[in-house]
């Protein structure tokens, strides 16, 4: 799975990239946003054939002189950063639904 490994980033647009897994594997997904926490930079992406709903936190590191996405092994560096993302979210996106309007 995508989530289990590194995947490097291909340019195919500004706001979309191909992660390509360890097996070979392609997909495409959008960069719904961007985040630096601690030094270090984090994207969430969402599957262009997959699911609008559902998105995946990755971070950046450089590797072999390339920049590549890896999945957040650390518990509490993944809490820290999803929590970020999903109060970005959902103040850009109304997705607490109350709108605002008081």
């Amino acid at each position: 799975m995508l989530e289990n490994n590194p995947e490097m980033i291909d340019d195919l647009e500004p706001d979309r990239v191909t992660l390509t897994d360890e097996e070979g594997v392609e997909r495409e997904f959008d960069i719904i946003g961007t985040l630096e926490m601690d030094g270090n930079s984090y994207f969430a992406l969402v599957a262009v054939d997959g699911d609008e709903d559902e998105y995946i936190v990755l971070k950046a590191v450089e590797e072999n002189g390339e920049e590549v996405l890896i999945t957040i092994d650390d518990d509490d560096e993944f809490d820290k950063v999803a929590d970020a993302f999903d109060n970005e979210m959902m103040e850009e996106f109304d997705l607490d639904g109350e709108g605002s309007e008081k």
